[in-house]
């Protein structure tokens, strides 16, 4: 089974793989994620010279702490197989692939990829943004449970989602709330990450607070972007406060007291706190050193 990664993917930014000077300036943007588009942010005669300006971008490195995720077409469109045959040589961190089903579609693109011996540091992203692969969330997910899947995150894509549904996206996204909790589940039922979709308008910075904060209460890990300035913002909603990291700590310290090893509940600060919170408080820790040891 995939093991969720605390490894921080709180902005996890899509760039046009089209656009060279914007590749080359993704290395001083303070994102956790970049998502290397050849899909939809590629218009179709650019789509070969975007092929090759993302795979040398990949190979060339100078993206730091970035995590690089090359988002290919997919394989039923012209582009999709030269995009995974380019992804396969590139090795990024991730290959993402839209459009997904069905588990059968993940596990007959991680077969193409371990076929072609690519190190296992390569992992397989998916897109949920089909109806059908909200029918089939829960099946999709436990694709995880083996390893030959490289299956380790679940990345929403509300937009196509709206697109195939015809669900409106309001504020608060009532009508997305249900497939979104849906992913959440089953991403959490076999330990993947699950980022949240994008918010389109990219002026609208107290919309787009109030949709990271939903994303955060709901369990999100991160959320994608479309605009550099919405970074920061999402940077800081995805991360544990100080007072939540310190609660947290104390938590962990209180359960680990001689006289409280072997009780499942104690009393702390005038709460009452249980052995499933202590474990709550060590990954909310986990992700506050891995987000301090990226900054530092």
């Amino acid at each position: 089974m995939s093991t969720l990664s605390n490894r921080p993917r709180r902005s996890v930014l899509y760039m046009p793989g089209s656009n060279a000077r914007v590749l080359e300036k993704a290395k001083s943007l303070n994102a956790d994620s970049l998502i290397l588009d050849l899909e939809d942010a590629v218009a179709p005669e650019k789509k070969s010279e975007a092929r090759d300006l993302v795979c040398r971008a990949v190979k060339g490195g100078g993206y730091g702490h970035r995590e690089l995720i090359l988002r290919i077409n997919g394989l039923d469109t012209p582009w999709g197989e030269e995009d995974l045959a380019a992804a396969m040589a590139a090795q990024p961190n991730a290959i993402l692939v839209p459009k997904i089903f069905n588990p059968a579609d993940v596990m007959r693109i991680a077969e193409t990829i371990n076929a072609g011996g690519v190190p296992l540091t390569t992992e397989l992203w998916i897109m949920m943004e089909t109806p059908l692969a909200m029918l089939n969330a829960g099946a999709i997910a436990e694709i995880a449970k083996d390893p030959d899947a490289r299956l380790s995150c679940m990345v929403m894509g509300t937009n196509d989602l709206a697109k195939d549904t015809k669900a409106a996206l309001t504020a608060g996204r009532a009508p997305m709330v249900p497939w979104l909790m849906t992913c959440i589940a089953a991403a959490r039922a076999f330990g993947l990450n699950i980022i949240d979709g994008v918010y389109n308008d990219f002026a609208d910075l107290q919309g787009f607070a109030d949709e990271c904060r939903q994303g955060r209460e709901m369990g999100m890990d991160g959320k994608t972007l479309i605009h550099p300035k919405q970074i920061d913002p999402c940077n800081e909603a995805f991360s544990p406060n100080h007072e939540q990291v310190s609660m947290a700590r104390k938590i962990m310290a209180a359960f680990e007291l001689p006289e409280n090893v072997g009780k499942g509940a104690i009393q702390l600060e005038g709460k009452m706190v249980e052995r499933l919170h202590c474990d709550m408080a060590a990954q909310l820790v986990a992700v506050a050193e891995a987000i301090e040891a990226r900054d530092a």
